[in-house]
């Protein structure tokens, strides 16, 4: 038996998946799990900012608790090894450069052509193609709320892709009304930064989403500041301070959705930034920032006793908790285990 105290850990993992899984009859209609599809549609080096802005997105989901098994980061240049890049390797969206966004934890889903209306709707739909792998994989249900969030160049109803295609209003809503159909999602929060972005979520018609856009018809969104060594914008002004409001959220803050939408000021984001809400069926003031950006976890009580040698291996405190979640949620690869012979090196790195 003594050689078999590697199965502890194991079984203490499955049993805290029941009690984690467990939900009262009260919270059944409770979201429990969340999605980010974070998108930047365009290309070349003077669009710099667009890819600044997804990645400061990727970042404080990333920061909140989001793993990047339920993110799907599309980008569609590699602005990190343009060569016209003083800073190889490295994205910042701020001219100090104190942070660099492309560091070494990114992990991009999408790039380059890929980055196309027909895959971001596949994505959306759940009608990848068999070869893609999971990482490219939208693995939502009924219980997930979705962030999306798009920048790039746009105009009235539509937003360009790759300058060379454009997906519309139109094309949106009936993707949404699909994930609706196929019960894809719970809620759906909607964040879209370019010019004329409030026409963009004009045509939806699916429920439980809400939509937010950087600036009303007929009118564009700007540039926040620019890099003087690298001769361009480094971040959109809507998506600059959208960041740093959420900068001073975490995991167990209380802010809500009403109190990020009412910090926009004109003289600081030049543009109207509008919202709809009408498909959406609670309150602004009621819904967290982090019910969309942040992880979700609910544990509930389990009236079981645990011997109190085993009780090592239960998490000491809720980062310890969402990493066994993630740990329990990962796909496992199957292994071949001997039975009756001492366990191999394999289980003891």
């Amino acid at each position: 038996m003594k050689g078999r105290t590697w199965l502890l850990p194991i079984l203490l993992i499955v049993y805290l998946s029941l009690c984690i899984a467990s939900q009262d009859g009260e919270d059944t209609d409770r979201h429990t799990n969340n999605w980010a599809v974070l998108v930047c549609t365009s290309r070349f080096w003077f669009n710099y900012r667009h890819i600044a802005n997804v990645l400061g997105m990727y970042r404080t989901v990333k920061r909140l608790g989001i793993p990047d098994s339920n993110i799907i980061l599309m980008l569609a240049d590699d602005m990190a090894c343009n060569p016209r890049n003083t800073h190889a390797g490295q994205i910042f969206n701020n001219a100090n450069r104190h942070l660099n966004l492309y560091g070494k934890n990114i992990e991009v889903d999408y790039r380059g052509y890929e980055v196309n209306v027909e895959n971001f709707i596949r994505v959306l739909t759940g009608r990848n193609h068999p070869s893609s792998p999971r990482s490219q994989r939208l693995l939502s249900d009924e219980r997930s709320n979705i962030f999306i969030y798009m920048t790039g160049h746009g105009g009235d109803e539509f937003l360009k892709f790759q300058d060379n295609e454009e997906i519309t209003s139109r094309d949106l809503a009936d993707a949404f009304e699909q994930m609706h159909q196929q019960k894809r999602y719970k809620e759906i929060f909607f964040m879209v930064d370019t010019c004329q972005a409030n026409t963009l979520y004009k045509q939806f018609y699916s429920p439980d989403i809400i939509a937010i856009g950087s600036s009303k018809k007929a009118e564009n969104s700007y540039s926040h500041h620019a890099d003087q060594e690298l001769g361009i914008a480094v971040i959109d002004r809507f998506t600059y301070y959208t960041l740093d409001f959420c900068e001073k959220v975490n995991e167990t803050s209380q802010a809500t959705l009403l109190d990020l939408f009412s910090s926009y000021d004109y003289n600081k984001v030049h543009s109207h930034p509008e919202w709809r809400t009408d498909l959406f069926h609670r309150p602004l003031d009621t819904v967290l920032l982090t019910d969309f950006l942040a992880t979700f976890l609910t544990v509930n009580h389990c009236n079981h006793h645990i011997p109190s040698q085993h009780r090592q291996f239960l998490p000491k405190n809720r980062h310890q908790m969402t990493s066994l979640h993630h740990e329990i949620n990962r796909p496992m690869r199957p292994r071949r285990i001997q039975l009756h012979s001492k366990p191999s090196s394999a289980y003891h790195s």
